[in-house]
């Protein structure tokens, strides 16, 4: 599974690499804003905000672009470990369902 990440602190960048690896999911994480995000998004399957560190414009960018891929968009206020473990946790299914996950099968579905 991927999943691009929009916001956050500068500093854990590698530390939520990590924990979505353990979760076997690809990342990408943009702490700030870029001239040619919309193009660097690509076409994730989850799309995680942390709305407590990002500016405006950037929370606008990621839900035009959530909207128009129709990419699930899971929003947290805080940047934390934490938040981003129990967003895993919900969405991602580190466990036996994996093919009863609805993103996967969201997934498969679009691809098809």
């Amino acid at each position: 599974m991927s999943i691009v990440i929009i916001g956050g602190n500068d500093r854990m960048i590698y530390q939520y690499k990590d924990l979505c690896k353990e979760y076997n999911c690809r990342v990408k994480v943009f702490t700030q804003m870029q001239g040619a995000m919309k193009k660097k998004i690509g076409v994730p399957d989850l799309m995680i905000l942390f709305t407590g560190t990002v500016s405006h414009k950037m929370v606008n960018c990621a839900i035009f672009e959530a909207k128009r891929l129709n990419l699930p968009l899971a929003r947290s206020h805080t940047s934390s470990l934490a938040a981003l473990r129990n967003i895993l946790e919900e969405h991602c299914y580190h466990c036996e369902n994996l093919d009863q996950c609805i993103l996967n099968s969201i997934s498969q579905g679009a691809k098809s």
